[in-house]
This record gives C-alpha cells, structure tokens and sequence, in this order.
C-alpha cells in the first residue's frame, strides 16, 4: 500500500470515529450481549440494539469493541449529523 492510500485510509477513518456513531440492525440481533461485555465504558449496547436506534451515549469513544466484537455483524458505524446544531427555518 502506498503512502498516499494510506493516509487516505486513515483520514477517512479518523472521520468516521469523529462524525460517526454506532449504529444496530435490530432484527440481526440476538441479544447475546458481547457488545456490552466488551464496551471499556459499561455502556448498554445490547439495549441500544434491541431498541433498534443508534448509540448517542456522550460518553461512547467510538473505539469499536462492540463493532468487532458482534458475532452477528448487528452494529455497524455510520457518519451522522451529530454535532450540527443548524436548524432549518423553512
């Protein structure tokens, strides 16, 4: 890999940890609870996934554990609008 993919590759990355969030496929999950065993932070994502909406804890490091840890491929990261407080006035 070239110096040039790679820095593509990890600037892409780093955006999605800073403008993703963690997001389930409710009816994928089985409820087996890996994810929240493996969350550093003791956040609920078994009960995220369940509920089917996405993992807006402010105290979530978007480290991925839970991501690659899913035996089912349930959670997934995807770019969100989370920090933009715009609101449209039309």
């Amino acid at each position: 890999m070239g110096l040039k993919n790679w820095i593509s590759a990890e600037s892409t990355r780093r955006q999605v940890i800073v403008e993703g969030q963690v997001v389930p496929d409710s009816a994928r999950c089985v409820q087996c609870g890996m994810c929240t065993f493996h969350c550093p932070i003791g956040i609920d994502i078994r009960r995220h996934a369940w509920r089917g909406v996405p993992v807006k804890d402010s105290r979530c490091l978007t480290c991925g554990e839970c991501v690659a840890r899913c035996p089912r491929g349930v959670l997934t990261f995807k770019k969100t609008n989370m920090f933009n407080n715009k609101i449209d006035t039309h």
